[in-house]
């Protein structure tokens, strides 16, 4: 099984054939590369396609998938062209998953581009699961129409980067903008809980 189908994928990922159903898009976080979020499969949606990149901006080493000017401040004009970037890495990407059907399971950096890639261009994916997660546009998400869409949102109560107020105002954008959405907190900070995961594919099941 190869990382590397074909001539336009040319960035570093993984990609996983199946037949289970939904395709997951898997996010890492900061410092983290294409194969972090590779357990997740077996959790969220055992035997589903999987399409895993690594992001394309480094911070002291340490893959990102868009800059930031500081801990918690985004550069969004960089965030914007990255939202393009990985949209049209997924829409070449010779997968054979019909496109607009790929949910996006991101984990901290990585869920901040997946919700980003929701409000911007909403035709790539079916939805997201979104693992601690913070509010990606300052502005707000404009005039997205995420009629349809599911999105799942697990956050910690004691994380310190995202925050209540983060979890709030992003849920309330993305219910505005007509998503589904449900969330799944715990207690725990800046991570994904184990305890969660069952939730989240009875979630992506249903």
């Amino acid at each position: 099984m190869s990382e590397r189908a074909s001539q336009p994928m040319t960035r570093p990922h993984v990609w996983l054939p199946g037949t289970g159903t939904p395709p997951l898009l898997l996010l890492h976080g900061t410092g983290g590369d294409e194969h972090d979020l590779l357990p997740l499969r077996e959790h969220l949606a055992p035997d589903a396609p999987v399409l895993s990149p690594r992001g394309t901006v480094l911070e002291n080493g340490m893959p990102r998938f868009f800059r930031r000017l500081a801990e918690g401040v985004f550069d969004e004009d960089d965030l914007r062209a990255r939202v393009d970037e990985l949209a049209g890495f997924v829409a070449e990407a010779p997968t054979g998953v019909p496109a607009g059907t790929w949910v996006a399971a991101g984990f901290s950096n990585g869920a901040n581009i997946a919700s980003a890639t929701l409000f911007r261009r909403p035709e790539v994916l079916a939805g997201a699961v979104l693992l601690a997660a913070m509010v990606p546009f300052r502005d707000g998400p404009g005039e997205a129409d995420l009629t349809g869409k599911r999105v799942a949102v697990s956050n910690g109560r004691r994380d310190p980067m995202a925050t209540a107020a983060h979890t709030d105002t992003l849920v309330a954008q993305l219910r505005g903008c007509g998503a589904e959405v449900a969330e799944f907190p715990h207690d725990g900070g800046h991570g994904i809980d184990a305890e969660v995961l069952p939730e989240l594919r009875a979630f992506l099941a249903g």
